[in-house]
């Protein structure tokens, strides 16, 4: 079989979901198109438009594209440019990334993450798909047969469980066995996204919003400053990693301050410095960790973790959100293939089949950031392109859904012989997450 626009005919397999984020909406979406019955419980009595910058490469593109009317909807505002100049920590100019490979994969989107989800979500309500706002999950349970949660005490039972609930999922607990808490990394994040009016009337930064959308990073020794202009320049966002000591229980994300990032930039160049003047508001975003989970299925088989609560991202990685959507594309093709009355073989291919990539491309974040941030600035000059992002064909040039549907009879045939777990947890790498 191959991808389709077309939703399948009903697969009697009944699917709760856990959050409505990008990994759940992509679920339901894609377990709709496979004709499969979804059910989103999200935990907010009310999805609002926030956040800030968020990227999806051409590997999440071309799920975006299958969805009728959503790509009309998310060009107009996405960000529209050639590539990214790197500069260093004072100003100099380093090169030019050009993203014209990259476009021979397919298109990107990159966008204001409540804009975006907003119409991902209500993509999801116009299929018909039920979500259920204000659900608090207090249960997860599974035998033999059926699967369920417990939500506002009301007991829901379907065939499988999809836990998409975040870095915090408490789904997690189960697969595991006992509760990780996120721990501190030594890192946060400064975010904002604003009217770009104030960068349009300053002589020293108007060229970054005056030309229509420009990107930009400027690197120094443990911090990383990235901005952007949107929407032809209208909006403008940045973002900034630096380092932090604060313990991750004191605040997960808090409102941040002008004066502290200026600090935390002294020295760097006077153009970021009037960046973060003209920033009318801006959150300080922790970085945490989890110690990487050698399973993201429990023991019965019929709940899996996806999205962040299976697998973090760093931001650096430009890879998180992509990865959570193609979860949802790869496991609705495996239960569509498995059938209702074999789903835990479905959810340990959707293991095996995303395990090894998403450990990989894992680690592209883990590599940009230590080679932006270690970088020996004095003599970068001499081979500045070895601070590139990882924009690679297996990366950004794969169709999950296409992928799913070809190696699945060759991983089920592998399961049947392979009863061992897929890496052992010692020798995975912690990774962080925003």
């Amino acid at each position: 079989m191959s991808p389709t626009t077309d939703k399948s005919q009903p697969s009697g397999i009944k699917v709760i979901i856990v959050g409505a984020g990008f990994a759940g909406l992509t679920a339901a979406i894609e377990c709709h198109r496979k004709g499969h019955e979804a059910l989103v419980l999200e935990s907010f009595a009310e999805l609002k438009v926030l956040g800030d910058i968020i990227s999806f490469g051409p590997n999440a593109g071309r799920i975006f594209e299958r969805w009728p009317g959503v790509p009309e909807q998310l060009d107009p505002i996405c960000i529209k440019t050639k590539g990214l100049t790197y500069k260093s920590y004072i100003g100099d100019y380093l090169f030019y990334q050009s993203w014209d490979k990259e476009r021979s994969y397919g298109k990107a989107y990159n966008g204001h993450r409540g804009e975006i989800h907003e119409i991902v979500y209500k993509h999801a309500l116009s299929l018909g798909i039920e979500i259920r706002l204000g659900q608090k999950i207090t249960e997860y349970f599974e035998d033999e047969k059926e699967a369920g949660v417990v939500s506002n005490g009301h007991r829901l039972v379907g065939d499988i469980v999809l836990a998409a609930d975040g870095v915090r999922s408490t789904g997690r607990t189960l697969v595991l066995g006992y509760e990780d808490k996120p721990k501190s990394s030594g890192y946060a994040i400064y975010r904002a996204w604003f009217d770009s009016a104030g960068i349009a009337n300053n002589p020293k930064t108007k060229y970054l919003v005056e030309n229509g959308d420009t990107h930009s990073a400027w690197l120094g020794p443990d911090i990383h400053f990235l901005a952007a202009s949107i929407k032809d320049g209208k909006d403008f966002s940045w973002v900034c990693t630096h380092k932090d000591e604060a313990d991750v229980e004191e605040g997960w994300q808090e409102p941040g301050s002008i004066e502290d990032a200026l600090k935390v930039l002294e020295g760097w160049d006077p153009i970021v410095h009037e960046i973060v003047k003209a920033t009318p508001f801006l959150v300080d975003w922790k970085l945490v960790y989890r110690d990487p989970m050698p399973t993201w299925i429990s023991p019965k088989g019929r709940i899996a973790l996806v999205g962040d609560a299976a697998h973090p991202f760093l931001p650096t990685s430009v890879q998180g959100a992509s990865q959570a959507m193609e979860d949802g594309a790869t496991v609705a093709v495996c239960l569509a293939l498995s059938g209702k009355n074999k789903v835990p073989e479905a959810l340990r291919a959707f293991e095996k089949i995303r395990y090894g990539r998403v450990l990989a491309a894992q680690k592209t974040g883990e590599t940009t950031r230590d080679t932006w941030h270690k970088a020996d600035f004095d003599k970068i000059k001499e081979n500045p392109e070895s601070l590139k992002l990882v924009r690679e064909p297996w990366l950004m040039d794969h169709d999950a859904e296409a992928h799913a549907y070809k190696v699945y009879p060759e991983v089920i045939a592998l399961l049947g012989v392979d009863k061992e777990p897929m890496v052992e947890a010692a020798q995975l790498r912690m990774v962080e997450v925003a």
